[in-house]
């Protein structure tokens, strides 16, 4: 049985796995019609466990890289390519992500974004259709289609790796700040640069 409430998925069965490891179906966050739209791979425990994404230490790298850019969580758009966290928080399969397409091409169609920041190589990948080397191409700025329409895609490190790799922390930071700028959203950003592109 599969129900569907706007973009919230309320009920969904597609992928077993998924459905015995979760305790709920973490939808995205934020406001429906942001200009940025931030997309991660998957929950894992505390978003499980909390019904929303990026709330662990991850959530607050990327919570308090917005704020430095004068932002708040609720300013943006934030969700994952699936909905449902994977046993022992491995990778989603390529299964799984294809069985919740559906469901983040109707929130990216809904929320239209001016720019989509993907948050690591599963979600790059994923989106680009496409071998990425995530920490190579960090900053970068990809026009793909999907489900027909031009999307602007930023990809970016996973907050995570700035927690590894203390080394990553500034092209992460750069990053965002670049997407921010660019989609006009930050409190000091001033006039949008989407003629840019």
């Amino acid at each position: 049985m599969e129900r569907v409430d706007g973009i919230d998925v309320t009920a969904c069965e597609r992928c077993s796995d998924l459905c015995e490891s979760r305790s709920q179906i973490v939808n995205g966050t934020g406001v429906e019609d942001a200009s940025l739209l931030f997309i991660g791979e998957a929950p894992g425990a505390r978003e499980d466990e909390q019904g929303e994404p990026f709330v662990g230490r991850s959530g607050d790298v990327l919570s308090t890289t917005l704020r430095d850019c004068g932002l708040v969580r609720s300013d943006v758009r934030i969700a994952n390519c699936v909905r449902c966290r994977p046993p022992e928080n491995r990778d989603p399969t390529t299964a799984e992500l294809t069985n919740c397409r559906e469901h983040l091409e109707r929130e990216i169609e809904s929320v239209d974004p001016d720019f989509i920041v993907t948050l690591g190589k599963v979600p790059s990948q994923h989106l680009l259709e496409r071998d990425v080397a995530v920490t190579k191409e960090a900053g970068s700025v990809v026009e793909h289609r999907i489900t027909g329409t031009p999307r602007r895609i930023v990809i970016c490190l996973h907050p995570a790796a700035t927690l590894y790799d203390r080394s990553q922390k500034e092209t992460f930071e750069q990053t965002i700040s670049e997407a921010v700028s660019l989609a006009g959203a930050g409190a000091e950003s001033g006039q949008s640069r989407l003629s840019e592109y």
